[in-house]
C-alpha cells in the first residue's frame, strides 16, 4: 500500500480574475474549491492513475470535513487524526502573474503527534510512505526525522518531499527518494544553482548523503534522476503553463505509480515527469489521458 502523509493540508481555493486592483473591490470571473497539501495531492494523482493510496495527516473543523468529503467522493482512502483547528484555506489568485496567500497551519499537539506516530508504526516494509510538505506551526522541529528513523527501522521505504532542515533531518536514514527543484537544492548547499551541470554536481553530492534516488526539477530546463548508477536528464514536454501548483506532487505520484508497477526507475522516472508536466498545463491536477499524451515527448539522456 502506498501511504502519503500531509503534516500541513489545506482547502486550496482557486481565484481567476482579469487583474488585481489594490484598495478596490474587485470580481473574480472564476472560482473553484480544491483539497490541498503536497501528500493530498500525490492521492489525488495516483487515485487518478488508477493507483490505491491511504492518505494520513491532520485535519480538522468545517475544513477538514470539505478535505475528508472530497476525497472520499473520489474513492482515497483516509486515516486522518482530527485536531480542534480548522484546517487552513490557501489562496491560488490567477491574474496574469501567480499569487499565492497561504493561510497559517493548525497547531498541534504532543498527544496528536503520537496518535499520527502509532498510525504509521503500523506500515511494514511492504509500504511506501510520502512525507510531503511544510510542517505546521508548533510541530516538534525533528518530526520528519523521527517519522524517518521508525521507517528505517521497520524497511519502510518511504520518499521525503519537502526541503530545508526537514529534508536535512532526514536524509540520514535513507530515503528512498528527495525531489528538490534546484531552488531548494542551492539552499542545501548555500549556493545559487542555474544550470544544468551545477545541479547535476550537488544532485550527486546529495546522493552521497543518503537518498537511494534523487530527482531534481529544473523547471522548463527539463530534471535530472540521480542513484548508485549514474545521472540521467530529461527534458519536458512543451505546453501552455497553466498551473504550477501540484506539478512537483504529480511527478512524485507518477514516479511511485510506475515502479510499483514496474520496478524500472528510468521508466518511473519518466512517467513522473509526464505527469508533472500534465498537472503543469491543466486547471488542476493532471489526468491520465494527458500523461498518456505527453509520455512519448520525454526523452532520457545519460549524462554521468
Amino acid at each position: 500500500m502506498i501511504y502519503t502523509c500531509t503534516l500541513n493540508p489545506s482547502i486550496d481555493y482557486l481565484v481567476r480574475l482579469e487583474e488585481v486592483k489594490i484598495g478596490v473591490l474587485n470580481r473574480a470571473s472564476e472560482t473553484a474549491f480544491y483539497p490541498g497539501g503536497k501528500g493530498i495531492n500525490v492521492s489525488r494523482v495516483l487515485n487518478r492513475l488508477g493507483e490505491t493510496s491511504t492518505a494520513l495527516g491532520y485535519v480538522g473543523g468545517f475544513t477538514g470535513a470539505f478535505i475528508c468529503n472530497e476525497l472520499e467522493q473520489a474513492g482515497i482512502l483516509l486515516d486522518f487524526v482530527e485536531v480542534d483547528e480548522p484546517t487552513r484555506i490557501n489562496i491560488k489568485l490567477k491574474s496574469g502573474n501567480e499569487t499565492e496567500i497561504n493561510g497559517l497551519g493548525t497547531t498541534i499537539t504532543k498527544e496528536k503527534e503520537l496518535e499520527l506516530f502509532k498510525k504509521i508504526s503500523t506500515l511494514s516494509d511492504e509500504d511506501f510512505l510520502i512525507l510531503a510538505g511544510s510542517l505546521p506551526p508548533a510541530v516538534s522541529p525533528n518530526f520528519y526525522s523521527s517519522i524517518a528513523k521508525l521507517c528505517s527501522e521497520k524497511n519502510i521505504r518511504f520518499i521525503a518531499d519537502t526541503s530545508g532542515d526537514a529534508l536535512k533531518g532526514v536524509l540520514q536514514y535513507k530515503p528512498f527518494l528527495v525531489k528538490p527543484n534546484e531552488h531548494e537544492l542551492g539552499e542545501l548547499f548555500n549556493v545559487k544553482i542555474s544550470t544544468v551541470e551545477e545541479a547535476s554536481f550537488y544532485g550527486k553530492k546529495l546522493h552521497e548523503e543518503g537518498p537511494e534516488n534523487v530527482i531534481v526539477s529544473l523547471g522548463a530546463k527539463g530534471a535530472l534522476f540521480i542513484n548508485s548508477n549514474g545521472v540521467v536528464f530529461a527534458n519536458v514536454p512543451k505546453g501552455d503553463l497553466k498551473n504550477s501548483v501540484g506539478a512537483g506532487d504529480s511527478l512524485v505520484a507518477g514516479f511511485v505509480a510506475s515502479y510499483v508497477k514496474q520496478g524500472d526507475f528510468i521508466e518511473a522516472f519518466k512517467f513522473g515527469i509526464a505527469c508533472g508536466s500534465a498537472t503543469a498545463f491543466s486547471i488542476d491536477l493532471c489526468d491520465k489521458a494527458t500523461v498518456g499524451k505527453l509520455l512519448p515527448e520525454i526523452k532520457v539522456t545519460t549524462i554521468g
